[in-house]
């Protein structure tokens, strides 16, 4: 998860008392969610004895909650469950590993995958099968975004622009009465017309291989994605829903698995003859609105 962030409200940036409460409150998701912090919920799920049901915090048991139901209208594309697959191909905490061979990669296989989860949403809890391996990296900054947007709301800041390392809330107006006008992200040495969207009560959150390099693994592949796709942006009701469906349809394109969600999205794509965009309906229709 992103630790920068930035927060505008009424035309000012963040007063000393308001940041401290939002770092604590990141901190508290960190403290949940990462699978960087040894200590963290989420990595001691990972260690948890085979068979073993754990009792989740309410914010993990929300993305949880999300994260399997993307993954089910994805078809996989998006996994909250390949930490081992992340792993082994270099872009988790270990850090980077020489490509891996086929023997390796069905070893990790074999212990990981959303549907080896069994998810009792009652109860908040989940089921570790054995060597599962939990990374919600493709979501949780979208969840953070939120969970400040939140917390400035329960302290009287109905009017904010909220930003967790790139993927964007925002609520009310800015004091103009405008609505917080947002370009999406164009990774850099693309040269494409900016488009603005008017983040009124919406979110916008962008998955990109241009940040870190070709990190988007494909759950069904086992192998990084190689459809060419550049970036993906959505704007969705809520940063965590957008920041899923952006990571599922970068590894999922040109499938349509989530068609039947009909997801706002912009997708840049990449190849020999240069580079396309391509707009969702439901783009076209936000835009037309």
């Amino acid at each position: 998860m992103g630790t920068t962030w930035r927060v505008l409200y009424a035309g000012h940036h963040v007063a000393s008392d308001i940041r401290t409460i939002i770092e604590a409150r990141l901190d508290a998701i960190v403290g949940e969610m990462s699978h960087w912090r040894p200590t963290s919920h989420l990595c001691r799920f990972n260690r948890a004895a085979p068979g073993e049901w754990v009792s989740l915090p309410s914010d993990f048991a929300t993305v949880i909650d999300t994260s399997l139901r993307v993954a089910s209208a994805s078809d996989g594309a998006f996994d909250p469950a390949i930490g081992a697959l992340v792993d082994l191909w270099g872009f988790g905490p270990p850090g980077p590993m020489p490509t891996p061979g086929d023997d390796a990669i069905a070893a990790a296989c074999a212990v990981s995958g959303w549907r080896r989860l069994r998810w009792d949403p009652a109860g908040a809890r989940l089921r570790q099968s054995g060597g599962l391996a939990l990374d919600l990296s493709g979501i949780a900054k979208g969840f953070a975004a939120d969970a400040v947007a939140g917390t400035l709301s329960t302290h009287g800041i109905e009017h904010a622009l909220v930003e967790i390392g790139g993927e964007l809330v925002g609520r009310g107006v800015q004091p103009s009465g405008e609505p917080w006008w947002v370009d999406l992200e164009t990774p850099p040495g693309i040269a494409l017309p900016p488009l603005r969207i008017a983040l009124h009560g919406l979110a916008v959150a962008t998955s990109g291989n241009y940040v870190r390099g070709a990190h988007s693994l494909d759950p069904r592949t086992r192998r990084p994605a190689a459809n060419g796709v550049v970036s993906v942006s959505v704007v969705a009701r809520t940063a965590m829903l957008a920041d899923a469906l952006a990571t599922a349809m970068a590894v999922g394109y040109p499938g349509d698995q989530l068609a039947g969600m009909d997801v706002a999205a912009r997708i840049i794509v990449g190849n020999d003859d240069g580079v396309t965009e391509i707009l969702t309906p439901a783009l076209h229709r936000m835009l037309s609105d």
